[in-house]
């Protein structure tokens, strides 16, 4: 059997649970198919470069597939055939990566230094003290 990584993009106005369950539903596909599905990760809801069917977000899902191609063309048939998926690409690969994936390693990097990373937000700032205004003086 090959390896493949697998990313779909589903519409935006699809709640997580029902993203969740298009996951199970392509799960079953591969597996029917007497394929495995490795790790899945879920990216969430990003804005899209250009608008797809009228969306500007999407929510974006990695699946790694371990199956034979003919399990693999019937859930990307699947996904054609459905409403709810925008896009689709499927990679083969010679091995599934270890841990967690480049958007999510991004994800854990951007929780560990905050927001704005080192820089002071607005109201942080030490701004020194007040001078009094030309009105207020006299």
């Amino acid at each position: 059997m090959a390896l493949y990584e697998h990313v779909f993009l589903a519409r935006q106005d699809l709640s997580q649970q029902q993203v969740d369950e298009l996951v199970e539903r392509f799960k079953g596909i591969i597996t029917e198919g007497s394929g495995s599905v490795g790790r899945v990760e879920n990216w969430g809801l990003k804005s899209l470069t250009y608008r797809i069917n009228k969306n500007r977000k999407a929510y974006y899902t990695l699946m790694d597939l371990d199956c034979p191609p003919a399990a693999l063309k019937e859930m990307e048939r699947q996904m054609g055939l459905s409403e709810d998926i925008l896009r689709f690409m499927t990679i083969k690969v010679e091995k599934h990566e270890e841990g967690a994936s480049a958007m999510m390693q991004k994800r854990e990097e951007r929780a560990e230094r905050g927001n704005f990373g080192d820089r002071p937000r607005f109201g942080d700032r030490d701004r020194g003290p007040r001078r009094p205004r030309e009105s207020e003086g006299e």
